[in-house]
């Protein structure tokens, strides 16, 4: 046998031998998450650290190292912001990303807090994602996800109903009527016309969510027998009503007032408006609480659900939306529980590093103690 004959037999042998994890040096985004959902367990980084500072102010962010291509067959799901995101190249563009990939996207692009980036992208990833791949849809559920964990584990992605995506949506219907994650006309009209008759020139701003959180949820209370408004839902709710007013509002602005024209870019078109700016300042929990907190004095409720149309039965034992902290342990003692009741190795691990990052992002505002549902 020649000695090159040798090398290669060597050479295929040694390739042959060698794990599934060869080097990622060069591979786009998507060919990175692609190469882990087919390989299994992925390595979880820690989360983006914040902005530095001069990095972290009034920018233009549809620029063209982000131009707008609208989705095709990928993936969109139940979030204008994150579609948006997508649609710019802020998030790859499938629609399937990895939790830290989703904080540094919604930092760059719309300049949401790093602790609140964590929180938001964290929650979302315990109670949607795949925490062997470290990969989420942010839609509907797929396999670009990899292999499922055991059952009731759902990796659903964002579209999955009642975690994230719920009940008395500002633009989308709620689940029981139909597709819950898809834009809908007829509510963005309401959303169009509760600003018309609430906001400050015709715009949406805090007082004409204040008036449209709440009809959305008389509106589910009379008319959805299968309404379910608890913890987590009730944070995503609210914080999806008073986001408009500040992140889809153009930093050189930013009055808290969102014009018609620019609601209709993100939420109807999944555009960013020609020539937008970030907010000049990374907005976090110390901003929004304070608006979260006035549609809730506005219209106080207590979480429940619904067992027949306009059948509303109170729980108060739920946490309450001003209850941050109780929020954050329902998410670690429940909820993820309820779909990882006994992970072991690899996947415990994984619950385990997540559910830090979670309380890591808590922890920053508020003073909350951390708990354990797998031990230490």
């Amino acid at each position: 046998m020649k000695f090159s004959t040798i090398i290669l037999v060597a050479l295929i042998r040694l390739a042959v031998a060698m794990p599934a994890y060869e080097s990622l040096v060069g591979l786009s985004e998507r060919e990175i998450n692609e190469f882990i959902a087919r390989n299994g367990v992925a390595p979880i980084p820690n989360p983006p650290a914040p902005l530095p500072a001069g990095q972290n102010g009034l920018k233009l962010v549809n620029d063209a190292a982000h131009p707008f291509m609208p989705q095709g067959n990928h993936i969109r799901g139940p979030c204008p912001a994150l579609n948006t995101l997508a649609n710019h190249g802020y998030l790859p563009r499938d629609g399937v990303a990895r939790p830290d990939q989703i904080v540094t996207a919604v930092m760059e692009g719309l300049n949401l807090g790093n602790d609140f980036a964590k929180f938001l992208a964290y929650q979302a990833f315990l109670l949607n994602g795949n925490p062997l791949t470290n990969l989420m849809s942010i839609g509907m559920k797929t396999p670009l996800t990899g292999p499922d964990p055991p059952k009731p584990a759902l990796v659903g992605g964002l579209s999955q109903h009642g975690t994230f995506e719920g009940d008395t949506s500002m633009s989308r219907i709620d689940a029981f009527f139909g597709d819950a994650a898809t834009f809908n006309p007829t509510r963005f009209k309401d959303f169009l016309a509760f600003a018309t008759k609430f906001g400050v020139n015709g715009s949406y701003d805090v007082n004409a969510a204040s008036e449209l959180r709440f009809e959305r949820l008389q509106d589910s209370i009379e008319n959805n027998p299968q309404l379910v408004f608890t913890s987590p839902r009730i944070l995503s709710a609210y914080s999806e009503a008073v986001f408009p007013t500040v992140y889809f509002v153009d930093g050189r602005l930013n009055n808290r007032q969102l014009s018609q024209e620019a609601a209709s870019d993100f939420f109807a078109n999944q555009h960013m408006p020609e020539d937008f700016h970030r907010q000049p300042a990374p907005v976090s929990f110390e901003v929004i609480e304070p608006l979260t907190g006035k549609l809730f004095s506005d219209h106080p409720f207590v979480p429940g659900v619904n067992h027949g149309k306009n059948n509303y039965i109170e729980m108060p034992q739920t946490p309450a939306l001003s209850d941050f902290c109780g929020i954050y342990r329902d998410i670690a003692l429940r909820v993820v529980p309820g779909q990882y009741p006994n992970p072991t190795g690899a996947l415990r691990d994984a619950l385990n590093k997540n559910l830090g990052f979670l309380f890591g992002a808590v922890s920053f505002q508020h003073n909350c103690t951390q708990v354990f549902p797998y031990g230490k």
